[in-house]
């Protein structure tokens, strides 16, 4: 009976505190407790939380958000429709219609559907939900016009297959069209998608030649498919012997799916550098089913070459679409001054030169232009910056910020920074300067930059280009004889000065180290005890490193800045068996994140050193010339 009586004392007790400490909470307690209570999945909970916080607390609303996720799951319109019709139009209500107008169309509620989908922005779409609206379109009889953008090789979400089956069974769409389709998806090895793809659309495809193509007969389309994709496959691990097995099949596969089979053999000699050997299959290859990829990989491999009159006839071949692109401007536009037509070249050059990226920088270069990074004539007034602060939406993403660093809870500032690039849409050049600088001052530094480079006629380059942790950086920079301006455009690349920045394949810091780089690092200069995250640590181990792969690669800075991001053995891989011109080894570098990677530092740190006051030295002049392997 005692022992009753003490549990039940104990028990009330234990109410009672929970009940004071609940009392005591701030909003933001009640908010980190809220979200813990939506990811155990208690929803009880969670709206009692919801209950709690203030009707003048900025993140009133994030609890009901979270119910209303839940509510989709449920497919429990009702509880989305209270909360669209109660929230003001936010981040917040334009994700929860974003994804239940694809529960919507997935259930084939038009008429809900077609209310939701009006009020839902083109912003706010994401690609199967802009299928799904097209869905509709095709169901009211309009024309769609914008369907080869699956012709790219990619897989589909639901929504957009179910698009082109549509497409196709309305007759928007031929057979030949599918057959294009189907043939990149295998090229990718997205054997399931092609597969439901043919048994969606009644497209004959022969599964059992695909899984043993010996048995696959020449005789049917879908035989001769199941040969074509056996040779593309074997090109992965043996190009030579791939184009002796397309030689082979030419006389027994239809024209269309040789020259697909060329140019996807094209494509991966390219990217191994093999450029000769890839333009001489591109040439084999049919125009008509290229990719965006393809083309400038044929592109590139004339480039890597120096083929300058190739190269200008292989952009002008090219789909508008793609030629357009600001690289493709100025590469046509140096082959051309390479030929000595400066006159036809200095257009194309203009063009490029709009903007303050990579090759906008080369392109003014190239134009008798030396960069110019100074701030705008006239920036924001105090009643800017006050009139950016008390928007609903930028009062979010700091409280959500303020929570991310106060109880070190990552995914808040995810949604904080979710809620500050929706705060921008739409804005002028005035109020994207008053909000970089409430971001530079809440230290907030990838929003700053993210505003600042949103402006289009006023400028602020000391908001684009933020120097935080100065000190820090030039003390290491000077002690190991690196450029500061290089230093300064690496971090602002791989962390936009987040302390807290962790990648996906867990890299720390504001240099984003690799725990084994780190640990190596370290051992190299003696730190026998070091947290990685810590800013000074972090940046004497990065610069370290980045010394250490630039001595090791001919003292070259754009070799090094490929081997921070990709290692310095692929590094090496990419040079070529004779100099080659800077701005071409990094244009030809195989993979997409790298290439981009080492042209954004670069410009950055052309950007930096005019900051700083360094001397002038051009972009062009800093890509320099990269030694023969």
């Amino acid at each position: 009976m005692k022992a009753s009586i003490t549990t039940a004392r104990l028990t009330s007790l234990a109410i009672a505190l929970s009940a004071a400490q609940s009392a005591l909470a701030g909003p933001d307690d009640t908010l980190v407790a809220a979200r813990d209570a939506f990811r155990a999945n208690d929803l009880a909970k969670l709206a009692n939380l919801g209950d709690k916080l203030p009707d003048n607390y900025p993140l009133k609303d994030y609890p009901d958000y979270w119910l209303a996720w839940k509510a989709l799951d449920r497919n429990d319109d009702a509880q989305v429709q209270r909360f669209l019709t109660r929230v003001p139009e936010s981040l917040m209500t334009e994700r929860i219609r974003n994804e239940w107008v694809k529960k919507l169309g997935q259930r084939e509620d038009w008429t809900t559907f077609a209310q939701e989908w009006k009020k839902l922005p083109a912003e706010g779409r994401d690609e199967e939900s802009t299928c799904y609206g097209q869905l509709l379109q095709l169901r009211q009889g309009q024309k769609l016009d914008d369907l080869d953008r699956f012709l790219e090789g990619k897989p589909a979400p639901d929504g957009c297959s179910r698009l082109i089956d549509m497409a196709y069974a309305r007759g928007a769409l031929s057979q030949d069209w599918l057959w294009r389709r189907a043939r990149l998806l295998l090229a990718g090895n997205f054997l399931t998608q092609a597969r439901q793809l043919a048994s969606d659309t009644q497209l004959p495809l022969d599964n059992a030649a695909l899984s043993k193509p010996s048995i696959a007969s020449a005789a049917t389309a879908g035989g001769q498919e199941a040969m074509l994709y056996e040779a593309v496959r074997k090109g992965k691990a043996d190009l030579d012997g791939a184009a002796s097995m397309l030689l082979r099949m030419e006389k027994e596969i239809s024209p269309d799916r040789a020259g697909f089979g060329w140019g996807q053999l094209a494509l991966l000699s390219a990217r191994k550098h093999l450029a000769g050997q890839a333009l001489q299959w591109f040439d084999k290859a049919d125009p008509r089913q290229l990719t965006s990829d393809q083309w400038e990989w044929w592109a590139r491999s004339a480039l890597r070459l120096e083929q300058w009159t190739q190269l200008d006839g292989i952009i002008r071949r090219m789909p508008a679409a793609v030629s357009a692109k600001p690289a493709w401007r100025y590469w046509q536009a140096r082959s051309l001054k390479q030929l000595g037509r400066s006159a036809e070249a200095a257009p194309l050059f203009s063009q490029a030169s709009v903007g303050h990226n990579y090759y906008a920088l080369l392109s003014l270069e190239e134009l008798g232009n030396s960069l110019s990074a100074s701030a705008s004539k006239t920036g924001p007034n105090s009643d800017d910056v006050s009139r950016m602060k008390a928007d609903p939406a930028i009062r979010r993403s700091l409280a959500l910020l303020n929570i991310a660093e106060i109880y070190t809870k990552p995914e808040f500032r995810t949604d904080a920074q979710r809620e500050w690039r929706w705060a921008m849409r739409g804005r002028n050049d005035m109020q994207l300067l008053a909000a970089a600088e409430i971001a530079r001052k809440e230290n907030f530094y990838d929003m700053a930059i993210y505003s600042a480079e949103r402006t289009k006629e006023e400028h602020d380059f000391s908001l684009r280009y933020l120097t935080p942790y100065r000190e820090v950086t030039q003390k290491y920079a000077r002690q190991l004889d690196i450029d500061d301006a290089w230093v300064y455009g690496l971090i602002r690349q791989e962390s936009r000065f987040i302390t807290m920045a962790r990648s996906g394949v867990g890299a720390s810091g504001l240099m984003q180290l690799m725990p084994a780089t780190a640990k190596w690092a370290a051992k190299k200069i003696g730190l026998t005890h070091f947290a990685v995250n810590d800013i000074d640590t972090n940046v004497q181990l990065g610069t370290w490193y980045l010394r250490y792969v630039l001595d090791n690669l001919s003292g070259n800075a754009v070799m090094a800045t490929a081997a921070y991001n990709a290692g310095p053995g692929r590094a090496r891989n990419w040079q070529a068996d004779r100099p080659l011109d800077g701005t071409i080894y990094a244009e030809t570098i195989p993979f997409s994140e790298t290439r981009d990677y080492v042209q954004k530092v670069m410009a950055n740190a052309a950007y930096y050193s005019s900051t700083f006051g360094h001397a002038n030295i051009s972009l062009k002049n800093r890509m320099g010339v990269v030694p023969a392997r």
